[in-house]
């Protein structure tokens, strides 16, 4: 899916999204151990592992779902290890979740303009928000189309969300990721429950429309994160056990042993 040598003229020196010592624990039971990751500007950054290895733990403190036990999260020059989820938002950084998320009562274009107004009107006072000027709402309005249109979806910009096919509400859901403009963006799985067409014609859409910003990718389907990363990270147990290309987690011995199965290019 990804082009690496374009997202590699967007990628910095220094980490852009960083992790010191992440920790977890639950009671006795440690689900995230001291999990270092340094993610740059532009990178798309895929995180794998098997089931209970800690992916969705890690996803969840870099969101703010939940407070680490220990360590710290940088984005850029600013600590969000404390920060709520709307603060990170207002970092602009936004995550999708496994599961649909969308506001089944509302339309298509409702769902995507009510994530683009939220983020416009976050830092604002109530008596702000109602004395704003009407430029204002149509800047939010001119977004909310761009957003539609760059995930194909103004076709169904009408159709209330509870009607729309498996697949146009996956990517409803990216969408109202993309209307918070975020610099980071999380998607937990997703191509979760997706035909073998589906996820292709969705990676290759995401591609499009996420080719400048940083990106942190979740995902089962070993094939597509070779294909679609810069750098993997593999975690087992809690804890990183590698690190790098994706031509050097698919020949790791311990990788293949936890995750892969023998796999091989």
């Amino acid at each position: 899916m990804t082009d690496a040598s374009a997202r590699q003229t967007a990628r910095g020196e220094t980490a852009f999204l960083q992790t010191e010592g992440l920790t977890k624990r639950f009671g006795q039971f440690t689900a995230l151990d001291h999990v270092d990751l340094s993610i740059e500007r532009g990178e798309f950054h895929s995180v794998i592992g098997p089931n209970g290895a800690g992916k969705t733990t890690l996803f969840n403190l870099i969101s703010g779902a939940l407070q680490p036990t220990a360590g710290s999260i940088r984005l850029g020059t600013t600590d969000l290890t404390g920060l709520s989820p709307a603060e990170r938002v207002s970092e602009r950084l936004a995550r999708s979740f496994q599961l649909t998320t969308v506001f089944n009562g509302l339309s298509v274009r409702e769902n995507v303009r009510l994530a683009a107004q939220a983020e416009a009107f976050t830092e604002m006072s109530s008596v702000r928000r109602l004395l704003s000027k009407p430029s204002r709402f149509d800047d939010i309005n001119d977004h909310t189309a761009s957003v539609l249109e760059d995930l194909r979806l103004t076709d169904v910009a009408e159709t209330q969300a509870s009607n729309l096919s498996y697949g146009d509400r996956r990517r409803l859901e990216v969408g109202l990721v993309l209307a918070t403009d975020p610099e980071v963006v999380l998607l937990d799985e997703p191509t979760a429950g997706m035909s073998s067409d589906e996820t292709s014609e969705t990676m290759a859409l995401l591609d499009d429309v996420l080719t400048d910003r940083t990106v942190v990718l979740v995902e089962h389907n070993v094939d597509l994160v070779l294909r679609a990363s810069d750098r993997i990270t593999t975690l087992s147990n809690g804890e990183v056990i590698a690190t790098g290309t994706p031509e050097e987690i698919a020949s790791d011995p311990d990788v293949r042993d936890a995750y892969l199965g023998g796999y091989t290019q």
